[in-house]
Parts: C-alpha cells; sequence; structure tokens
C-alpha cells in the first residue's frame, strides 16, 4: 500500500498536537482554586482593611476545654485579661508567656499572619464544611507548620484555620473601631473531628503603645 503524501499526514497531525498542547490549560482552568493574592486581599477588606489590623491591644476573654459548649458540670469557664503586641507578645498579668503555640493562633485569627513580610501564599482546593463551600489560602514562611485559611465565599471573613493536629470555626463577628472580629472560637481535633476547646472575646481595646507595667523579655 503506498503510503500517504506528506502534505496530507501535516493535516492529520497539526489537530492532534493541537489537543496535546493546549490540555495543560484546560486542566488549570476547571480547578477549584482561587489565586491566593485574591483571596488575601479580599479577607483584608473584608475586616475592615491592613490600617485597622490590631497590633497593640488589650481582650478579656473565657474559655473551657471540653466537648460541649458548656463546661462540664461543677467546672466553670476560666476568665482573664491578656494584652498582646503582635507578632510574639502576650502577657497574663506581668508575665510575658514565652514559648507559646497559642501566640500563632492570635497571629491567624487577628490576620496579622496575611501582612507579615515573611509570609508565602499558596492557593488551596476549596473545601465544604458545615454544608458551604469556603475558599482557602496556605500560608507558610511566618508559621511553621504552614496554616490552612478557609474564607466564607460571599463576606470573605475567616471560617475555618487548620493547623497542625487541629481545625478551628470562627463565628459571632464583632467590631471594634473599624475593625472586624470573630469572637467566638471553636477548636476541633482533625482526626475525628470532635471539639475540645470553646473560646471567647469578651472584651477589645486597641492601645497606642504597651501599658509601662509590662516589660518585654
Amino acid at each position: 500500500m503506498p503510503l500517504p503524501h506528506p502534505s496530507t499526514m501535516i493535516r492529520f497531525l497539526l489537530p492532534a498536537l493541537a489537543l496535546v498542547i493546549t490540555q495543560p490549560t484546560l486542566c488549570a482552568q476547571t480547578s477549584t482554586a482561587a489565586p491566593a493574592s485574591a483571596v488575601v486581599e479580599k479577607a483584608l477588606t473584608a475586616v475592615g482593611g491592613k490600617d485597622k489590623l490590631l497590633k497593640i491591644f488589650r481582650f478579656g476573654e473565657t474559655f473551657h476545654f471540653g466537648d460541649k459548649p458548656e463546661p462540664p458540670e461543677g467546672k466553670k469557664r476560666t476568665s482573664r485579661t491578656s494584652v498582646i503586641e503582635l507578632p510574639n507578645r502576650w502577657w497574663l498579668g506581668k508575665k510575658e508567656r514565652g514559648d507559646e503555640p497559642a501566640k500563632e493562633d492570635v497571629r491567624a485569627w487577628s490576620l496579622d499572619l496575611l501582612v507579615d513580610p515573611k509570609s508565602q501564599f499558596e492557593p488551596i482546593a476549596e473545601i465544604t464544611d458545615e454544608g458551604k463551600a469556603y475558599e482557602g489560602v496556605q500560608v507558610s514562611g511566618s508559621v511553621t507548620p504552614p496554616m490552612k485559611f478557609y474564607f466564607d465565599k460571599e463576606s470573605h471573613l475567616l471560617h475555618r484555620l487548620d493547623w497542625r493536629g487541629d481545625f478551628y470555626r470562627f463565628g459571632d463577628w464583632k467590631e471594634h473601631e473599624g475593625l472586624r472580629y470573630a469572637s467566638k472560637t471553636i477548636i476541633f481535633k482533625l482526626k475525628d473531628g470532635k471539639p475540645w476547646f470553646y473560646h471567647e472575646i469578651t472584651s477589645m481595646e486597641r492601645l497606642a503603645k504597651l501599658p509601662d507595667e509590662l516589660v518585654k523579655p
């Protein structure tokens, strides 16, 4: 059987080659991950903008350990007042807490990690949590291990944070001097989805400087 003319072979090969070349683009278009920079900017705008973020502040809080919204029978919520100087100072009374992973939690819910020059952002796929879809971004460089932030696709407020062996859900948003913040947090175990810690911010005060009685370590 005679071979087809070269011009005929080219006409058949070109459409197939074009399909191979364009296939990666088609796959990228079907990704569910929004651009990381867009997710971050929308989140910052939603709480009032970068200029409204907390830097030095005093807040009252209550919390308890357990798997239910109310403390176990015979137990009470712990109440305390803290002073924070971001990124890494936290005083209880006049004592600075030192090396404490909870400081990273504060940097997360206050969105301080989103404005840290060392932070690197990576888009991650959307998740469905409590029956609703949320868009995400992973933050690394300024926190170890990396944190996964998930934001409401309509309000762009922080809904969930996955970090280490836990995930956090945020809610009951309030406003202080132009800043929106989540006043309630529940922490769950990633391995089984069970809650183990309930936290509420009961008061918030932005400070111009550290109180005189507090000394940096």
